[in-house]
């Protein structure tokens, strides 16, 4: 799920803009090799690690996060806490806590494993494709976000039934209820049965 620009910042060595490359894997989420981000979307899109964060406060309510109106994939809709990329070699769970705390500016106090998902969703407006092979993670905040402007325009802490509400009401990210179904197992163990997740 894109995060960042399709380039990054520019290199302190070399003073020349790096492409972001994404981690390719098989069917089996062995890496095969790497890609240019922006390439890797194209239609019809190449298979790449990716992962999903699901935070909670104390009280079970998920934290979601409208993506900043700047995006240049799927621009201002609602998702989950945080999503992203490896970057190649890094650590999925790595990759998951470090992108937390820059778009949100918060460090979860607990974060665990909740197992992966593949999936192929077209995104319309854009005529960009996700191809992934998701690990997912669920955890707990005890922080207030301070989201980056760049990254997030509004966040939200939200229980099953207003997810439900907003969710009928605004846009959401094409991959979102499909990390979410994936991860509720985990979601539902973290949250206990009163949650309702």
């Amino acid at each position: 799920m894109p995060i960042t620009p399709a380039t990054a910042t520019n290199s302190p060595s070399s003073g020349a803009a790096e492409p972001i490359l994404l981690e390719l894997v098989d069917e089996d989420g062995v890496t095969i090799g790497t890609a240019e981000k922006l390439a890797a979307h194209q239609p019809p899109g190449r298979l790449h690690r990716a992962f999903s964060v699901f935070l909670f406060d104390e009280r079970g309510r998920l934290l979601i996060q409208q993506r900043a109106l700047g995006k240049y994939h799927s621009p201002g809709v609602w998702s989950n806490t945080c999503c992203g990329h490896p970057y190649p070699g890094e650590a999925p769970f790595a990759a998951a806590a470090r992108r937390t705390f820059e778009e949100l500016g918060v460090s979860p106090s607990l974060l665990a494993e909740a197992g992966t998902v593949r999936y192929n969703h077209p995104d319309p407006a854009s005529g960009l494709v996700e191809q992934e092979y998701n690990h997912l993670f669920v955890g707990m905040v005890q922080s207030p976000p301070r989201p980056d402007p760049q990254e997030v325009a509004s966040t939200a802490f939200v229980t099953p039934a207003e997810l439900a509400e907003r969710h009928a009401e605004d846009a959401f990210s094409a991959w979102f209820p499909t990390v979410l179904d994936a991860a509720r197992p985990a979601v539902r163990e973290l949250t206990g049965p009163s949650a309702g997740w």
